[in-house]
């Protein structure tokens, strides 16, 4: 397959990868129901964030441009004396996922952001409990969150009126969403980095909390430093030196079909399969099934026989996963260079659950050499 350009959009999408793009938390703005959510149900209160509901702004954004991405990890104290000075912290997993209570991360210093890149970097994922995010002006959280790189806005979500910056995960309170997709699936699984098809994806990302169900709505986390580690020598190898495409169009089909906003035309974007961190060092695998088509050089037979390997391997890997419940005053912070994600859709009491996320893009994703471990 020829290249796909970068940084224009493209006119076609291109060829289906093996696994469907797959939307189980299905929202916009033909399914919103604003007087619920203001003013609540019989049997749901009302949203205790109304500033956060989503509007779907149809404003148009030019492609975005590349930029300098400076890593503030790379400045941070190893120690943590700044990050943990009156804080405490637990790792829930051993390959990836921590507990922090004690921190507040809207107050950190320069020199504490640096220290949570850092050990973001290490440990994937950690939830901050008891968090005043959700509290502060939004102004003042996009604040923090744009240390870590430039905003991502979001192609096709909802957003709180006037912050575009802010991606918004919601589904609303008496929503049949759970009842009516499983009449044709039996899961609700999607695991992803998030909007791998940008150029410059994610790195340092925070996700609050404003509203949930009582028990479910969890989110998964996997280690993809770890699936890479769990590979053969020389299956590693093979890897490397790889590219696969990465495509917005079916994110973007999905939000036109329910009456949504594409608020940039659709790209795909070639990344390589296997990605270093520049904090670390460490080699993660990088793909996802949701946004992850075809690898560059492949036949689609080929193609899709790796990718469902990979797929699998990594949806599979439990024991380098951790699963994080959701708390009033919860943040969870991970790496989207090195984890991917899941959210959980099994409770069906028509509950809201109404988070925020802050997204800062990083770096354009590159490989290093392969090198066999000792």
């Amino acid at each position: 397959m020829a290249p796909i350009a970068v940084e224009t959009p493209q006119q076609q999408a291109p060829v289906r990868g093996p696994i469907d793009y797959k939307e189980a938390f299905i929202t916009g703005p033909k399914a919103f129901k604003r007087d619920i959510e203001e003013h609540g149900s019989e049997n749901q209160a009302p949203a205790s964030y109304p500033h956060y509901l989503p509007t779907w702004d149809p404003k148009v954004y030019p492609p975005l441009q590349p930029f300098e991405h400076y890593e503030h990890g790379k400045d941070a104290d190893p120690t943590f004396p700044h990050l943990f000075a009156n804080g405490t912290h637990r790792p829930l997993a051993p390959k990836i996922g921590s507990e922090v209570n004690g921190v507040q991360l809207s107050k950190l210093s320069d020199k504490g952001k640096d220290e949570l890149a850092l050990f973001i970097a290490q440990r994937k994922v950690a939830v901050f409990r008891d968090q005043d995010l959700a509290d502060i002006p939004i102004q003042e959280a996009l604040d923090f969150g744009g240390y870590f790189g430039r905003h991502h806005i979001h192609v096709s979500s909802g957003q709180p009126a006037g912050y575009p910056e802010v991606h918004l995960v919601h589904r609303g309170a008496e929503d049949t969403i759970a009842r009516d997709y499983f009449t044709t699936r039996t899961n609700s699984i999607t695991w992803h980095s998030d909007v791998t098809f940008e150029a410059q994806p994610p790195g340092t990302t925070f996700l609050y909390v404003l509203d949930g169900p009582e028990a479910g709505g969890d989110t998964i986390y996997a280690s993809m430093t770890e699936a890479y580690n769990r590979l053969s020598p020389e299956f590693q190898k093979r890897l490397h030196g790889l590219k696969a495409i990465h495509s917005g169009f079916e994110q973007a089909e999905n939000s036109r079909s329910r009456g949504g906003v594409v608020r940039r035309e659709p790209i795909a974007t070639e990344h390589p399969l296997v990605r270093t961190h520049p904090v670390t060092g460490e080699k993660a695998l990088f793909v996802n099934a949701q946004f992850t088509r075809q690898i560059v050089g492949l036949k689609k037979e080929e193609s899709d026989f790796l990718l469902k390997f990979l797929f699998n391997h990594i949806a599979m890997g439990a024991d380098f996963q951790v699963r994080l419940k959701w708390e009033k005053g919860s943040v969870v912070v991970w790496d989207n260079r090195v984890a991917v994600h899941t959210a959980i859709l099994d409770w069906d009491d028509g509950a809201r659950r109404h988070l925020a996320r802050i997204t800062p893009q990083a770096e354009r994703p590159y490989e290093t050499p392969f090198e066999e471990r000792k």
